[in-house]
Parts: structure tokens; C-alpha cells; sequence
């Protein structure tokens, strides 16, 4: 639950502002040492400007004796008031725009210290708000990226002990002699590895599109015949699950992108829609033009998903029941498309099936 930095309520004791000073930090220290260099040379700037002020008061009230009688003695007597309250005035103005700056230099240290729930209530002027606002956009972003950091985590771990465990358990029963050194366990030992690889590559490829730096080689592209040499290669596996690949195209025009990086989302969605359909079904794939560029249009007649399911489903580590994927290929392929300008789109319903609608312009990269 994010921590205010706010005014203080009915009853409170102390306010939000008294819990980090009672928690300091090296983040908080240095911000709180920033308020207090900030605080002094306002008091500094009060202090010589009362004194200007007390000068020109001395002034007017010598000029205004030269003249004498009773008007001059009620200037001399009326003088300090009149500046004594033009001093709690400015005093009260500097103090009512130092309490929106003491919060947020309060949320800064607490930030800085890795207390990314820090928030600050936004008051004062209009661009004292602004500031406060931003600082909270800010600190909501830092506290999403540490959550998705400290979740990948979790489940980079829980992704690579099934695998380990899988080949730790084999190779014990080898050992032990419970089962033979044999071509069959040797193959279940290379597709568990096979797993780990295929994680460790998207995560990867993952880590690239994150920082920016993937590298696309964009090159004119028939995307026809992309999909075609796709389709090709796995209409073998998929006959023998009974199967059948097909690929309706319209003439469109070539596209500038790269090759590689777009068969990996091709083959991401053909893996996807044959593992939704083990006892048969259909996989269309449709190429199109569009106004933007060409459409790819991918359609399986497999289990389909779940409303609820289907709004996570490019969610990082997010997999289907009984899926043996990394739960990255559709992140990937999402980024991956969005890289090269274009956008993908899943539509699906339960029990009857998954269209996904992929759209790539003209010019990419």
C-alpha cells in the first residue's frame, strides 16, 4: 500500500511526515540535508529582507517626523506594527509554501532509500502540484518495475527447477541402475535441456527488447512466402496429430522488415495452435493487404481461451494448463511486432477455437 506524504489528518499524531524522520537512510539523509541547506537560506532571504524592510520604515518614519505634529508622532508609533505585520505575513506565506516542499523532499528520501510505495499528497500551487504529481508517476513506475523484477524472478526460478529436476531425478535413476543408460532417457534428458535452452534464449531476447538494444536487420520481405516456408515446416508434425495446415494469400506488396525476428513470431503462434489441438483440427493462415501495410491472420480451431485467461495471455510467464512453453513466446512476439511499428491482436472463445491478427506496414524498422 503506497505511503502519503501528507497534510496532517484529524487526530494524528505527528502526521505522515514524522515516520521517515524516525527511519533514516542514506537516501533520506541526503535529501533531508538538501531541505535543511533549502530551509536556511530561505530563513536568510527572511531575515534580510525584514531588515530592508525595518530600513525603509526608519526612513519614512524620520520623513514623516520632519513634519511634526500629531500626524508624525501616530507614523512613528504605527511604523513597527505596519512592519511587524508585513514580517508574520511573509513569514506565514514562506512557512505555507515550505510544508509541500519539506513533503516531497520527505518522499524523495524514502524513494531513494527503496521504499518505492512513497507518495506525496499533492498540494500547494499549481506547479507545486504538477511536481508532486510527477513525482508520483514516478515513483509508481519505479514500484511496477520492481515488482515485475522481483516476480520474473520468482518464476525464472520456478521455470528452471521443473527442468532441473526432471534431469536430476533421470540421471540418478541411472545411476542407481533403475534405468539404463539407454537412447530413450537420453532423449528425455536432451528436450528437458532443450527446455531450459529455449527459456534462457527468450529470456534473452526479452532482456534486449526491454533495454531497447534488440537489433532488428530489417531487408525486403515477401511475407508470403514467409509463411509458406513456416507452414511447410511443420505440416509433418502436424499430420500426426491429425492436423491440417492451409495458407490463403492475396497478392500484397513487400515489406521491409526482418525476416528472422518475424518467423519467430510465425512460429511461436504455429507451436501455440498445435499444442491447443492433440486430437486434430484445422490452422489457417490468411495474408492480406491492409491500408497500413499487410495483415497475417492466423486461425486454429483448438480449445480456445477463457475471457478471463485471454486478457493475460501476453502476460510474461503466463501459460495455459498443461503447457510446456516458457509462458514468454507471446510477450516476445507481441514486442517483436511492435518493434517493426505493427500491432497483434488475440481473439478467442472457449471450445471453439483462437484467431490472432497480426498487422505490419508498409515501411518498418
Amino acid at each position: 500500500m503506497p505511503r502519503h506524504f501528507g497534510p496532517r489528518g484529524p487526530g494524528e499524531r505527528g502526521g505522515h511526515d514524522a515516520e521517515w524522520w524516525a527511519q533514516p537512510g542514506r537516501g533520506a539523509e541526503a535529501w533531508q540535508g538538501f531541505g535543511k541547506r533549502l530551509i536556511l537560506r530561505g530563513l536568510f532571504f527572511f531575515a534580510v529582507l525584514v531588515l530592508v524592510l525595518i530600513g525603509i520604515g526608519v526612513l519614512i518614519a524620520k520623513l514623516v517626523s520632519s513634519l511634526g505634529g500629531l500626524s508624525g508622532l501616530l507614523a512613528i508609533v504605527a511604523s513597527p506594527f505596519l512592519l511587524a505585520l508585513v514580517a508574520v505575513l511573509i513569514g506565514r506565506s514562506f512557512m505555507r509554501s515550505w510544508r509541500p516542499v519539506r513533503r516531497l523532499i520527505n518522499a524523495a528520501g524514502a524513494l531513494a532509500d527503496g521504499d518505492y510505495s512513497a507518495r506525496v499528497e499533492p498540494t500547494g500551487s499549481g506547479s507545486m502540484r504538477a511536481a508532486m504529481t510527477s513525482f508520483n508517476d514516478m515513483a509508481g513506475r519505479l514500484e511496477t518495475a520492481d515488482e515485475q523484477r522481483r516476480r520474473l524472478l520468482a518464476d525464472l526460478g520456478h521455470e528452471l527447477r521443473t527442468p532441473l529436476t526432471v534431469i536430476r531425478g533421470e540421471i540418478e535413476a541411472m545411476l542407481d541402475g533403475v534405468h539404463e543408460i539407454d537412447v530413450e532417457h537420453l532423449k528425455l534428458l536432451m528436450n528437458e535441456v532443450q527446455v531450459m535452452e529455449r527459456l534462457l534464449e527468450d529470456l534473452r531476447t526479452l532482456s534486449l527488447l526491454d533495454a531497447g538494444r534488440l537489433d532488428l536487420h530489417p531487408e525486403p520481405t515477401d511475407l508470403v512466402a514467409l509463411v509458406d516456408d513456416v507452414a511447410d515446416g511443420y505440416r509433418r508434425r502436424a499430420a500426426e496429430t491429425g492436423v491440417h495446415i492451409s495458407v490463403e494469400a492475396s497478392e500484397v506488396p513487400e515489406l521491409l522488415l526482418d525476416p528472422v525476428r518475424i518467423r519467430e513470431v510465425l512460429t511461436n503462434l504455429t507451436v501455440n495452435s498445435l499444442r491447443s489441438m492433440p486430437d486434430g483440427g484445422g490452422l489457417l493462415f490468411r495474408v492480406r493487404p491492409t491500408e497500413r501495410g499487410v495483415g497475417v491472420v492466423v486461425i486454429d480451431t483448438g480449445t480456445g481461451i477463457d475471457q478471463p485467461e485471454l486478457d493475460q495471455v501476453f502476460d510474461r510467464f503466463h501459460k495455459g494448463s498443461g503447457s510446456r512453453g516458457s509462458g514468454l513466446g507471446l510477450t516476445i512476439s507481441r514486442d517483436l511486432i511492435q518493434a517493426h511499428g505493427g500491432s497483434i491482436e488475440i481473439q478467442s472463445e472457449s471450445s471453439v477455437g483462437t484467431t490472432v491478427l497480426i498487422e505490419l506496414p508498409r515501411v518498418s524498422a
